[in-house]
């Protein structure tokens, strides 16, 4: 019975020092796990203002293209706004004169 004791106070021993272990592992992999953590967000945290300067560098470009284009479609307006006075411009002065014309004339 005595070694049955002794075995099973053995195993106890052995069965707490793996007990052990696996919790000085676990903790070791947390500690690994927040470390790594914390270098990849000092790595974002670097890379920021290269992100940012992408980001305002392609905003720039877009607007630069909106710009463009709301010049062209303003540019082609007022061509086509052109014309028409052109176009018009002759039955407008004969309109006015034909109205100056039939107008009363002033006291």
């Amino acid at each position: 019975m005595e070694d049955t004791l002794k075995r099973l106070l053995a195993a106890e021993r052995e069965a707490n020092r793996i007990t052990e272990l696996a919790a000085h592992n676990a903790e070791q992999l947390v500690q690994e796990a927040l470390q790594d953590a914390r270098s990849q967000e000092q790595r974002f945290m670097a890379r920021l203002p290269e992100l940012r300067a992408a980001f305002i560098d392609k905003a720039d470009q877009q607007a630069a293209q909106a710009l463009k284009e709301i010049q062209r479609r303003y540019d082609e307006r007022l061509e086509q706004l052109r014309q028409d006075a052109e176009t018009n411009e002759a039955a407008a002065l004969e309109a006015a004169f034909a109205e100056l014309l039939r107008a009363e004339p002033l006291p």
